[in-house]
């Protein structure tokens, strides 16, 4: 599935990296731990948060993540914005709840890391 198809099944509203959303997605992880986002094996997926600050964005570029989508209405600052174009990433936003977005791209084919 694109960034693109999960952007709109969520509702979500691109912040950044528009160039990007015709990417594929296979895997997804939702965690406000970033702790338990460093400790993922899986190569690309996207990362599903409600932390909105530049500690998400730092985790994600060490854990090659090239989209995170923000939950619960959050929104991104300017130097988190700043920081995912930086390094390429797409960063989205919906008002939705964590379990409301996972179960939403679950059922639709976006697969758990475990």
């Amino acid at each position: 599935m694109t960034i693109r198809e999960i952007a709109t099944l969520v509702q979500a509203k691109v912040l950044s990296g528009e160039a990007l959303l015709n990417s594929e997605q296979i895997y997804a992880f939702a965690s406000d731990l970033m702790s338990d986002v460093l400790t993922i094996k899986t190569d690309n997926f996207m990362l599903i948060t409600g932390l909105a600050n530049i500690q998400s964005i730092r985790t994600a570029e060490m854990s090659d993540i090239k989209c995170i989508l923000l939950v619960r209405g959050k929104e991104a600052t300017e130097d988190m914005i700043d920081l995912v174009q930086e390094n390429g990433m797409v960063l989205l936003s919906t008002s939705f709840s964590m379990f409301k977005t996972s179960g939403i791209l679950f059922s639709s084919g976006i697969r758990p890391v475990y």
